[in-house]
């Protein structure tokens, strides 16, 4: 495999890694709030709509992780643990959509619904991923 460069190879495994864990914290985790979708007229504002639904996700997991490193706050070990899943998990969304949507000119080969789609996605993948902090976070403040 020579030629896959060193930053390749993390984001492969990173990926095998994620896809293979299974368990309850990758059960998909369901919106919470689809209401937008019934007033909106036009894929515009379905898109804004996935749009803000990605955002609460993100703000959520961050909230998550937040709650890590808070009952890890005594334990500089794990704390640096939880900071680099944070960040091979980023490398892992992002490797994700792009392997999700490869096209190079997206709204030619997906058209106008490739923003909610793609907004979708990132709430769901997110909300995966909250569930993996969430269970992180249950088994390591029970083992304390």
């Amino acid at each position: 495999m020579t030629w896959m460069n060193g930053e390749m190879m993390k984001t492969i495994v990173l990926a095998i890694f994620f896809a293979t864990i299974g368990g309850t914290c990758l059960a998909q985790q369901p919106s919470l709030q689809r209401g937008c979708e019934d007033s909106a007229l036009t894929q515009a504002e379905l898109n804004k709509c996935a749009s803000d639904r990605a955002k609460r996700a993100d703000d959520d997991l961050k909230a998550a992780y937040a709650s890590l490193l808070d009952a890890a706050s005594d334990d500089k070990a794990a704390q640096l643990k939880f900071r680099a899943l944070e960040r091979a998990w980023l490398r892992f969304r992002d490797a994700y959509l792009a392997a999700a949507f490869p096209a190079s000119d997206k709204q030619l080969t997906y058209g106008s619904m490739y923003p909610m789609e793609y907004d979708d996605l990132v709430e769901e993948i997110t909300r995966q991923q909250i569930g993996c902090v969430l269970r992180l976070l249950k088994d390591y403040a029970g083992s304390k």
